[in-house]
């Protein structure tokens, strides 16, 4: 019997890597269903929102290119919503696995917490569904400071089609065998460089950073408003961690419980 996945992220429906990552899936031989944002979530988290219409979730399909044949959709609400709903089989059958990316930047160290890609893993896992989060590291931090202007969002968007997508996707696929072993709780948190697949030194087992690539900070205070950005944290780098290994030309791996209590 073939694997059903639901293929997510947080980047919207729209973005280079689902449809990589996506396309990876088919060729593995999986059944599967792509659902995602219809917009950019980035930084949801676990949230659980959408918008409605007459009590109803919005939902438009759409067709992300390359994949004929493979449902897909764009919804309106948050990543780790639609990853509760497709369990609950709001696409057909119930996945067995959640495929939460590629994202668009990595997400390493207890910065996690925060991430829609991530979110999404750890809302299926939470209800019994092996998942893994996948990202791709391309951010600066030009890049990801917040308040950047059209120009600038635009020529991003066409440097993002030529990215090493493929690495991450590949990664991911050889990374499924581990997720079936891991514990049902916790999810396959992966990142991988931006280099061509040929180049990677290899996947290593990693623990999470104290802290992420970057940071949050407040940039300016005006009246009736706050402007956000983010810098880098200026902390040494811990050996053996996600953030050490990408740094090192290596994919990392690092099997994360979603819900614990001590």
């Amino acid at each position: 019997m073939t694997t059903r996945v639901l293929i997510t992220n947080d980047d919207g429906i729209a973005a280079p890597g689902i449809r990589t990552l996506a396309r990876a899936a088919v060729e593995q031989g999986l059944d599967v269903v792509v659902a995602a944002p219809n917009t950019d979530a980035s930084g949801t988290s676990a949230a659980m929102t959408a918008v409605e219409r007459d009590g109803r979730v919005l939902v438009e399909e759409h067709d992300i290119g390359e994949l004929p044949g493979v449902p897909s959709y764009g919804v309106s609400g948050s990543p780790g919503f639609i990853a509760l709903i497709a369990i609950h089989g709001a696409f057909g059958p119930p996945p067995a696995l959640v495929l939460s990316g590629i994202n668009r930047g990595a997400n390493v160290g207890r910065a996690v917490l925060h991430s829609g890609t991530a979110g999404a893993a750890f809302t299926a896992a939470a209800n019994g569904c092996r998942a893994m989060a996948v990202s791709l590291d391309v951010l600066s931090i030009d890049e990801a400071t917040t308040g950047s202007g059209g120009a600038a969002v635009e020529s991003a968007s066409i440097a993002d089609e030529a990215r090493h997508w493929e690495t991450a996707a590949r990664v991911a696929m050889d990374l499924l065998p581990r997720l079936a072993e891991a514990p049902e709780e916790c999810i396959l948190n992966v990142n991988t460089p931006d280099i061509p697949y040929e180049r990677l030194r290899g996947v290593q087992r990693a623990s999470l950073a104290s802290f992420g690539q970057v940071q949050m900070t407040v940039a300016e205070v005006g009246r009736g408003f706050i402007r956000t950005a983010l810098e880098e944290s200026g902390k040494e780098v811990e050996p053996g961690t996600d953030v050490a290994w990408l740094a090192e030309g290596y994919a990392s791996v690092t099997t994360i419980r979603a819900i614990t209590e001590l």
